[in-house]
């Protein structure tokens, strides 16, 4: 796996190189900066770009609106966004053209190897990883939706953690029931959020999508 990393302060950029080369993956650019990390993504074709919100020079939305540019310069580049904190726009802005090979962790993830080299590898293999955190507080602001509300709470509890981008098995563990009650449930939140099957349409997508945005 080849990756990017753009963040501007020097220390964390230098941890999350050697974080990730220790691992085996090969870091081919390090920029401090949105212009450079375009550069490197248009020389050096990544796989995974690891990008933080806020970068130079007004460390407002640079890093959101390079992030965009480089999926529109190289598509299916997968992108791991990082902030420091929840910032709505941002998040929903990333997902406004689907959430595949997406990711958006708050930094402090980075601390908990484990779950942040998971997430990596999932937004890499075109899944989604969005930080627990960024689902609560993005729920908290939520405008009301009279389909959500058909669901149990136990269907909420599923979706959150379809939104974080678990599959089927991983949910199972973390609620500790069964696949078969998993299955059953996000069935349920299909039927309830009128998802039908539809070759066109994948409707796990659809149905976090709709939970974010709601």
């Amino acid at each position: 796996m080849r990756l990017v990393i753009a963040e501007d302060d020097p220390l964390l950029r230098e941890g999350l190189r050697l974080l990730l080369e220790a691992e085996g993956l090969e870091v081919v650019a390090a920029a401090h900066d949105a212009a450079s990390f375009l550069a490197a993504v248009d020389a050096h074709a990544p796989d995974v770009a690891v990008v933080d919100v806020r970068m130079p020079p007004t460390h407002t939305d640079e890093g959101v609106v390079a992030a965009v540019e480089a999926r529109r310069r190289r598509p299916g580049l997968a992108i791991l966004v990082l902030s420091a904190y929840v910032e709505q726009r941002f998040a929903t802005e990333l997902l406004a053209d689907g959430a595949a090979g997406l990711g958006y962790l708050l930094k402090e993830r980075v601390g908990r190897v484990a779950e942040f080299l998971g997430a990596l590898h999932r937004v890499a293999a075109g899944g989604t990883a969005i930080d627990p955190e960024v689902v609560a507080q993005l729920l908290t602001r939520a405008r009301p939706d009279d389909a959500l509300d058909r669901l149990s709470p136990r269907e909420r509890e599923v979706l959150a953690l379809m939104a974080e981008g678990l599959g089927n098995g991983a949910i199972a563990q973390r609620l500790v029931v069964t696949d078969g009650a998993v299955h059953k449930h996000i069935r349920s939140i299909f039927a309830k959020l009128d998802l039908a099957p539809d070759d066109a349409v994948d409707r796990r997508v659809a149905a976090v999508l709709r939970y974010l945005r709601a």
